[in-house]
């Protein structure tokens, strides 16, 4: 066999045993040795396990992705984002499909702290569905509103999968913060647009949504969230001003998480101990994932694939719309059966040189990309997201409700997306050349 098609039945192997359930990191890292060694020899494949993790580990800037992930942990475990739907509910209540409304609002608060999709479809799937169904919402805006919500986590800053592109293309993940921060609001924003019009075509979809509130009621609500805005505000502040790195800021924002806590007087050693306990675990499963990646990187890279993929793509045209075309459309396949973080990282040693080859910003790039993974956590038959919110609520919802609810907004992530594309400058980096 050639290199080539070493490289290319590495890669069916690879999501062979990805859909077999192995573990992504094992899979690619797996595959890697074993082409590599086919390739060359053995020896040059036990060498590469050697050396790539440790100069991994040596890597600065991924200490980000654990300390952003211990800042939302900590605010989790120390009660910093309860209250976070009931104040957003006093507020916004009034709007047509005002609980819906308030749970985009609460879902943003709470994905700017966490920077996680997953725990933010989690926790606000216990919190603001119950509280949508006991007003007669329809189970699928109630539901889909939530899933689709959560996903604003892998674009509003501080976001883990910025984090890892920025680490992986070796571009600015400060640049890569303020390109996403403008982007995710719009998504958010899109996602109330397009509630408040369909409520108010069609009442019944919101149910009761009669909710009222003294002022004393709602300032006596913001005293119990007023640390996640200075929390988030600190942390973004700090970066969009050349303050600090992200990986300073994720320090900071961590400094600041206990010192509100321990004002609160909600910062106990249990809280402290689950939240480095549940960072310990995610950054492990990041990290395996990433050295694996890695492997896979350099097994391509020695076969040759990715220069004979970029080949193909940009033989047919150079243009940009047509290889945004085609990467949409590969991650939106494969973003049907595969975690956002293991998409990224197994698609990464495949896309970017054909982006480097048709020289596209690397930053605005990301951002579509990061954009693409937001779509394929709701996306069928396996939005992650939607299997979080059935998780969390048992039969009292199926499946069909939950998908059938997120498919208006899987329609705004293309609005959304679409402008990204078209309109570069609603970032706030403005690359010199984009087209």
């Amino acid at each position: 066999m050639s290199n080539i098609e070493i490289g290319v039945a590495g890669i069916a192997i690879a999501l062979a045993l990805i859909a077999l359930r192995v573990p992504i990191g094992v899979a690619l890292g797996l595959v890697s040795i074993i082409g590599i060694g086919e390739m060359t020899s053995m020896r040059v494949a036990w060498g590469m396990i050697s050396a790539t993790p440790f100069d991994f580990a040596g890597t600065w800037e991924l200490t980000a992705a654990p300390m952003f992930l211990f800042m939302g942990y900590l605010c989790t475990s120390t009660n910093m984002t309860q209250g976070l739907f009931h104040a957003m509910r006093l507020y916004l209540a009034r709007l047509p499909g005002g609980l819906a409304v308030s749970s985009v609002m609460a879902s943003a608060f709470f994905a700017a702290a966490s920077g996680s999709s997953v725990a933010t479809s989690a926790a606000m799937s216990r919190i603001a569905v119950p509280e949508m169904l006991k007003h007669n919402y329809d189970k699928g805006l109630a539901t889909g509103t939530v899933a689709a919500s959560g996903t604003l986590g892998s674009l509003i800053p501080p976001s883990v999968l910025l984090v890892l592109y920025g680490v992986y293309a070796q571009v600015s993940v400060g640049q890569l913060f303020m390109a996403g921060f403008i982007p995710g609001v719009l998504s958010a924003l899109l996602y109330i647009a397009m509630i408040m019009v369909r409520t108010k075509l069609n009442p019944s979809l919101a149910g009761n949504t009669d909710v009222r509130s003294s002022w004393d009621e709602k300032w006596d609500a913001f005293k119990h969230i007023w640390p996640l805005p200075l929390l988030i505000g600190s942390v973004l502040g700090g970066i969009f001003l050349g303050i600090f790195s992200p990986t300073e800021a994720g320090a900071v924002g961590t400094t600041i998480a206990a010192l509100i806590a321990l004002v609160r007087r909600t910062l106990t050693f249990s809280a402290i101990r689950e939240a480095l306990i549940r960072t310990a675990v995610s950054t492990a499963s990041i990290f395996i994932i990433l050295i694996g990646s890695l492997f896979f990187t350099r097994f391509l890279a020695m076969s040759g694939v990715p220069a004979a993929f970029s080949e193909i793509i940009l033989g047919v045209s150079t243009e940009t719309w047509w290889i945004i075309l085609a990467v949409a459309v590969i991650y939106l396949v494969l973003g049907m059966f595969i975690d956002s973080i293991g998409l990224l990282l197994l698609t990464l040693p495949l896309i970017l040189p054909l982006v480097e080859g048709a020289d596209l910003n690397l930053i605005w790039f990301g951002i579509i990309v990061v954009k693409l993974l937001e779509v394929g956590l709701v996306t069928p038959p396996i939005g992650l997201n939607v299997y979080v919110i059935k998780g969390a609520l048992g039969n009292s919802v199926t499946l069909s409700e939950v998908f059938k609810g997120v498919t208006w907004f899987i329609v705004m992530d293309v609005v959304a997306l679409l402008l990204i594309v078209l309109i570069p400058a609603l970032s706030l980096y403005l690359p010199q050349k984009m087209f």
